[in-house]
């Protein structure tokens, strides 16, 4: 059984999180977060310790590294501009890492990551669920079963609409988000990246606090691209559930189906973790390159390869 701790445990991936170590027979011994809204704990672990002040935490990892009781593992489900500070802290303690997407939010942080995994002998594992997701891996085997030569052409779509609150909350926020192609697309692009081969070419044709377009291309496709947290931009066929969200994937006329079949993939993700088959900072760095890209290239006044719904935004 091994030994975790949760940074994040009141944030909205926390539950994913507890439910996967306690679905791997492990145990969670401390949890920490600066909202006490953490009542989710009591269904997989009533007994762990909690802290909401970070130095409290620290103590206590401190206190059992010295009684001889040091973690497994920190999981890091903070929001996105902590979790290299959050890493580091791990991995000075000799502690391995599994941390949600974005790993981080620029390329050099990854070089970071990688002196402090030399220097201190802990490891940092990412979740890229996508990865794992049947669907994805069916369409990964397709295109490496076609011709060599073949370049598909593909639409992404990702409309999921949030409230006022999300502008106002640290995800609203570029510096410490990445904006929302990094915020809910980074993993949209590594799982790009899987498919469909290292990138050869990144442009933005839109970019706002709730919307972002533009044009990727990989070695085996070509890709229009548009992402957007405006409910007024959502279809009539969207799915109105918690949130309403409308989410396409099409290949050339023929749609990508994955909406369902995520419920166990964070479990599958620390199953293989546990047994050494994680991913790690290298496998992150195609996606944090894309996002950082976009975030810093000028906009492309007008694109060759336009997303139909960019005629939406750019009136």
């Amino acid at each position: 059984m091994k030994r975790f701790a949760l940074i994040g445990a009141a944030g909205y991936i926390a539950p994913r999180h507890l439910k996967a170590i306690k679905e791997t027979g492990n145990d969670l011994v401390v949890a920490m977060d600066v909202n006490d809204s953490v009542g989710i704990m009591d269904s997989h672990f009533p007994d762990a310790e909690f802290f909401t002040e970070f130095e409290a935490f620290s103590a206590f990892v401190d206190d059992l590294k010295l009684s001889g009781e040091k973690l497994d593992y920190i999981a890091v489900a903070s929001p996105n501009y902590l979790h290299l500070p959050h890493m580091k802290f791990a991995l000075q303690n000799g502690i391995d890492v599994i941390c949600e997407k974005p790993l981080v939010l620029n390329t050099a942080d990854l070089d970071t990551l990688n002196r402090y995994q030399k220097e201190y002998g802990a490891k940092v594992n990412s979740i890229l669920q996508l990865r794992l997701h049947p669907s994805i891996i069916a369409l990964r085997e397709k295109v490496q079963a076609a011709p060599a030569d073949k370049v598909f052409n593909v639409d992404l779509t990702y409309l999921t609409s949030r409230g006022k609150w999300y502008l106002r909350s640290w995800k609203g926020f570029d510096g410490k988000s990445g904006g929302v192609a990094t915020n809910i697309g980074v993993h949209f692009y590594d799982m790009l990246h899987f498919i469909f081969g290292d990138i050869k070419h990144n442009e933005v044709h839109y970019r706002d606090e709730k919307t972002s377009a533009g044009y990727l291309e990989y070695e085996r496709a070509r890709v229009r691209w548009f992402l957007s947290i405006d409910a007024n931009h959502l279809p009539d066929n969207a799915v109105h559930g918690e949130k309403s969200t409308y989410r396409s994937i099409d290949i050339e006329g023929e749609v990508l189906e994955f909406s369902g079949g995520f419920t166990d993939l964070h479990t599958q993700s620390y199953q293989r973790i546990l047994a050494g088959q994680g991913y790690g900072v290298e496998d992150n760095r195609a996606a944090i390159e894309t996002v950082d890209v976009m975030r810093k290239s000028a906009i492309v006044e007008n694109p060759v390869n336009p997303h139909p719904l960019l005629s939406k935004v750019k009136k």
